[in-house]
């Protein structure tokens, strides 16, 4: 956010962590604030 403002304005990015899944340049998931390993792995598993 701090070094790159405009591409976070541009996804809404509020907070840091942000993590965001896009698919065919389409957003499909969106994971925001801090999170375990295995929670980041479950709710990534379905785009791996």
């Amino acid at each position: 956010m701090d070094d790159n403002p405009d591409v976070a304005r541009r996804f809404g990015v509020m907070s840091i962590p942000t993590m965001i899944v896009f698919k065919d340049g389409q957003e499909v998931s969106r994971v925001v604030g801090a999170k375990a390993k295995g929670q980041l792995m479950a709710d990534f598993q379905p785009f791996l």
